[in-house]
């Protein structure tokens, strides 16, 4: 198998063979150094070297194995699921369904209620939109001016209505015929109107009464759908309650059956202590008739030799010995124990007492040593402190030198802060005063400016007045001309509500002159026109008067 010393044995090459070999010598670099001995070096065939490379290279290559068939196992797992994952008949696949699905629905009815707030959000919107309308409208019409103005109106349409029943009494002879034709051409076209309205009615609550069947019917499937949900629960709680019963009746049992035996032991345990204590006493009856017998045979043998006697004597007083012994003992084994826990306990107790008296006295000495030494520590610092006292006077007094000089220097610094302070507040009251002169001026100009506004607000109320006015005035002009005094009249008094001077420069506001009480109301407005009633008889008979 192996070649030493780089050549086989045999003849030798011819010298063209040399040749060639030089020749590839220098065709070819040599791969071991030229130092290294050829003799020396070890020739190996192929499969030998392939073999000493597994054996070294056997566990790495196991590991690349194993570590290759770990990744080939993970891609095949991660493959299968990523193939499963989309699968529908799975447990996981129809729980995917399920979530999605109620997903779905959620987003539905979400959607639903968004477009249904959306719908509400602009009802509401137009709803509040009308309110405010109808709230400015409303203040509008609750101003003095539109009052005064809808009064005049008011007295316009009694003037004309009173004229009309005045034209109607007149005529009313004549026309009572025509009368009742008018009369039922405006009871039909108000049982018409009535009518379209009861229909109009009656179609809004059809729909509304739609919606809310539609509403009841959902409710009622999302009801059931919950209720379903709660019986799956409901069964599934039994299931696992079921299960429960089921573990713990084998536990009772197990239980139980762990009783039985414990109490078959004791029972056992029992019989056999009594089955002894038979014994013994069965023993002891023997005993006794042994003894019976004996003092019978003493009895027969009295007569007997006085040697025998005592010897008879003394074996029976050994007898007797050994029996006493043994049932001594008997009772000694029944109370060793105790009396070996109670001993081992007063031991105990013996020990702890004496290690706590020793303790005790230890301390105590410790405590008379630490003493001595805290007094003798004392009297050391009671000196050193007297000792320290002194030297703190001595510095003491000379801080209090020196702090008297810092605080006269102080003192110095503190008046010279104060009239720096003083001239500080003497700039910060001219400022002050620069400041309140500019507030004043911008407080002028801002009532000005309020004026100017108010102005232009009362202005643009008159313009507002005027406008609705006009339309009413042109409305009621239209139907008749004979009766729109009172309106002039109403749009001519002026804004304010009060009964002085018109103020043209703002904006034709009539003021109001209170009385000077506490009451302060405003004073009335009296007509210089003098009285109807100059007939002094005439009015003592109107008011009442008989003289």
């Amino acid at each position: 198998m192996l070649v030493r010393f780089g050549r086989r044995c045999g003849q030798a090459k011819e010298s063209t063979e040399t040749q060639n070999s030089e020749e590839d010598q220098v065709l070819y670099p040599p791969l071991l150094p030229g130092t290294v001995d050829l003799r020396q070096v070890t020739i190996i065939p192929h499969g030998e070297w392939k073999r000493i490379q597994d054996s070294l290279d056997g566990l790495t290559r196991e590991a690349a194995c194993l570590r290759a068939e770990r990744k080939a196992k993970k891609e095949m797992h991660l493959r299968s699921q990523e193939l499963v994952k989309h699968w529908t008949n799975t447990y996981a696949g129809m729980k995917e369904q399920k979530l999605e699905a109620k997903k779905k629905r959620d987003e539905e009815v979400e959607a639903e209620r968004q477009l249904l707030d959306m719908e509400e959000e602009i009802h509401k919107q137009g709803e509040r939109k009308k309110a405010i309308e109808n709230a400015r409208q409303y203040q509008f019409y609750q101003t003095e001016r539109v009052k005064s103005f809808h009064s005049g109106l008011l007295l316009s349409r009694v003037m004309k209505e009173r004229d009309a029943q005045i034209e109607f009494q007149k005529s009313k002879i004549k026309s009572d015929n025509k009368w009742e034709e008018q009369m039922k051409l405006t009871a039909e076209k108000a049982l018409k109107e009535e009518q379209e309205k009861a229909a109009k009615c009656h179609r809004d609550r059809v729909a509304l009464a739609n919606d809310h069947l539609k509403q009841i019917k959902e409710h009622e499937e999302e009801t059931e759908r919950k209720k379903k949900e709660r019986e799956m629960d409901a069964e599934e709680i039994k299931r696992q309650n079921s299960l429960y019963e089921l573990e713990m009746r084998k536990k009772l049992e197990k239980k139980k059956e762990e009783i039985h035996e414990s109490r078959r032991l004791f029972f056992e345990h029992m019989n056999d202590k009594n089955i002894i204590k038979a014994v013994e006493q069965q023993q002891q009856v023997e005993e006794d008739e042994k003894i019976r017998n004996f003092i019978k045979a003493k009895k027969c043998l009295a007569e007997m030799k006085n040697k025998k006697e005592a010897e008879t004597h003394r074996l029976m007083e050994e007898r007797r010995e050994r029996i006493h012994n043994f049932l001594g003992e008997l009772m000694k084994e029944k109370l060793d124990n105790e009396d070996l826990i109670i001993a081992r306990v007063i031991a105990e107790a013996e020990a702890e007492r004496e290690k706590r008296d020793i303790e005790r006295c230890e301390k105590n000495k410790a405590e008379r040593k630490a003493i001595a030494e805290y007094r003798a520590i004392v009297m050391k610092n009671k000196e050193e402190e007297e000792r320290q006292r002194k030297i703190n006077s001595k510095e003491q007094l000379m801080e209090i030198l020196k702090a008297d000089q810092i605080f006269w220097e102080h003192e110095k610094e503190k008046k010279r802060k104060a009239d720096e302070e003083r001239r500080k507040v003497q700039d910060a009251h001219i400022q002050q005063m620069a400041k309140n002169k500019f507030n004043v001026k911008q407080s002028k100009e801002a009532e000005m400016d309020h004026c100017r506004l108010t102005a232009a607000i009362a202005a643009e109320k008159e313009k507002e007045f005027q406008d609705y006015a006009r339309e009413v005035i042109e409305v009621e002009s239209r139907l008749t001309n004979k009766y729109i005094y009172p309106l002039v009249k109403a749009v001519q008094e002026g804004p304010g509500g009060g009964h002085g001077p018109m103020f043209m420069d703002r904006g034709g506001i009539r003021p109001s002159y209170k009385a000077n009480d506490v009451m302060g109301v405003q004073l009335p407005f009296y007509n210089s026109q003098g009285s109807k009633y100059t007939n002094f008889q005439k009015s003592k008979g109107r008011l009442g008067f008989t003289w």
